[in-house]
């Protein structure tokens, strides 16, 4: 809203300033500041409200250090991270850009599917919560949503050539609000460590005939679907520990804003060889804002936690995730900047796998790890949790890097 009002000064008024609203990095520069302020200032009121309201945290005893203290532990601290993050957005973003209308429909589509299952636990007493069904569904609709959206709107596009005369070349301005005409509809995305990094899902289904594109949507919004619940559902899972999730989120999310702004930037990415994607660059603002309201979060869920985020957050950050590496088309990249996430979800996968075998084959189950997912299994060894979470957060910085040097390894 701000956007739109200092561009009206702008024009009609030629006002002081105002100019700097049309610059991607200053807005994206005034909403992390935005989103840290509401996020430490006003948290301590959601968590005293959240305290207030006795929406504590129902803690099963599953013999680990500290686990019993942590029992009325405020829950539902997403909140702080949904609205820490949408006001800054709703008021420097262009919200009629169809990334940005993406990400808060993300926002506010995963934020409901967790703030039910949260209210459930809480007034059942239990674990259970909302039923892992009902969960799915949710997921597989908000997949629907983004896939059906990047397929069919005309506003998601790629640009493969980007200079047509050398003035374009050197003209430094917000490039996500130009018009180009090669723009096209594809369904491109990159491929790390591989000299020709870039695919179309499109090929994959050319069996279907001539007009195998415009069927391809058959398999782009499966994978999507997949995408969004396997990196939701792996969010989930990493959220076991004091300041794990939302250390580790901040910096998947600050690796894909880099990615969002040079392949939003018509410059850079030409100089880097990344895939132009007009208009993206504005979930820049996006971005900052998330990262903001996440680090600003973890200033309340750092060890001894004072609140938890609970799966209003963590479903919430699993799908936003999802959704922004989708939209730049660096999907492929997930497992790699994802890793923690992968790990710890691959541990339950494994324990659960292997149990059930074993008790199948000798009547007892065994298991791999002392407990999953990963970071109880530590816990186990009389690690202690602020230790577990350092390290892994060091792990998710060494991924961060790793996946940054795939814009030039090939």
């Amino acid at each position: 809203m701000l956007y739109y009002l200092f561009e009206y000064l702008e024009r009609a008024y030629n006002f002081p300033g105002a100019s700097l609203f049309g610059f991607i990095t200053f807005r994206a520069a005034i909403a992390i500041l935005m989103s840290l302020a509401i996020s430490t200032i006003w948290g301590k009121r959601i968590i005293l409200y959240l305290q207030k309201k006795q929406l504590g945290e129902s803690i099963r005893d599953l013999g680990l250090e500290g686990q019993v203290e942590k029992a009325g532990t405020p829950t539902m601290g997403g909140l702080i991270i949904i609205l820490a993050t949408l006001i800054p957005v709703l008021l420097l973003a262009k919200l009629e850009n169809v990334y940005v209308i993406l990400l808060i429909v993300t926002t506010l589509w995963m934020g409901a599917i967790g703030f039910i299952d949260d209210f459930l636990k809480i007034r059942k007493k239990n674990k259970e919560g909302l039923s892992g069904k009902f969960k799915i569904f949710g997921q597989i609709g908000l997949g629907v949503i983004v896939g059906a959206t990047i397929f069919f709107h005309p506003g998601v596009t790629v640009k493969e050539e980007i200079a047509n005369s050398p003035a374009q070349q050197e003209e430094l301005v917000d490039s996500s609000s130009r018009e180009f005409s090669s723009e096209e509809k594809a369904l491109t995305t990159t491929i790390p460590f591989v000299k020709n990094n870039e695919i179309d899902y499109s090929v994959l289904v050319s069996w279907l005939g001539p007009d195998y594109v415009k069927y391809s949507w058959l398999l782009f919004i499966p994978i999507v679907i997949f995408i969004v619940t396997a990196v939701s559902n792996g969010a989930n899972l990493t959220d076991g520990i004091d300041g794990l999730a939302a250390g580790t989120s901040a910096i998947i999310v600050l690796t894909l804003g880099i990615f969002a702004w040079v392949s939003g930037n018509i410059i850079f990415s030409d100089y880097l060889d990344v895939m132009y994607i007009p208009r993206s660059g504005e979930m820049v603002i996006f971005i900052t804002a998330f990262v903001g309201s996440l680090v600003g979060f973890l200033w309340y869920n750092t060890y001894p936690a004072q609140v938890f985020m609970g799966d209003t957050g963590s479903l919430t950050i699993g799908g936003i995730i999802a959704v922004i590496a989708i939209a730049i088309r660096k999907e492929l990249l997930i497992p790699i900047l994802c890793g923690v996430f992968f790990m710890e979800t691959l541990s339950v996968m494994l324990q659960v796998s292997w149990f059930k075998y074993t008790k199948k084959k000798s009547g007892e189950g065994r298991r791999i790890f002392l407990m999953s997912p990963l970071h109880h299994h530590y816990q186990k060894k009389g690690i202690h949790e602020s230790k577990i979470v350092t390290r892994f957060w060091i792990i998710g910085i060494l991924l961060a890097i790793i996946t940054i040097v795939t814009l030039k390894v090939r």
